[in-house]
C-alpha cells in the first residue's frame, strides 16, 4: 500500500482538510495521505474530519514548525 503526501503548510482552516479531503478520494482503500501542516487547528481539524467520514487518524506529529499527519483512508 502506498502513501501520498501533500505539503499544505501556510494554509489555514479550512482549506488543508479541503485539500486533503479532494486528494483522499483518489487513494484506493487502504493507502494513506501524510499532510504536512502549519495551521494551529490542524491537528484538531483532521481528527474530525476522520471521525467524521471514516477515514482513520494514524498519527500526528509535531516536526520543527509544522505538524505531520497521517491518515489511513477507509476500507471500501
Amino acid at each position: 500500500m502506498g502513501r501520498k503526501i501533500m505539503d499544505l503548510k501556510g494554509m489555514n482552516c479550512p482549506l488543508p482538510v479541503l485539500r486533503a479531503n479532494k486528494k483522499i478520494k483518489e487513494l484506493t482503500p487502504g493507502e494513506e495521505l501524510e499532510a504536512h501542516v502549519t495551521d494551529r487547528a490542524a491537528p484538531s481539524d483532521f481528527r474530525e474530519f476522520c471521525d467524521s467520514t471514516g477515514h482513520e487518524f494514524l498519527s500526528c506529529l509535531k516536526v520543527d514548525d509544522h505538524w505531520v499527519i497521517t491518515l489511513r483512508k477507509k476500507s471500501a
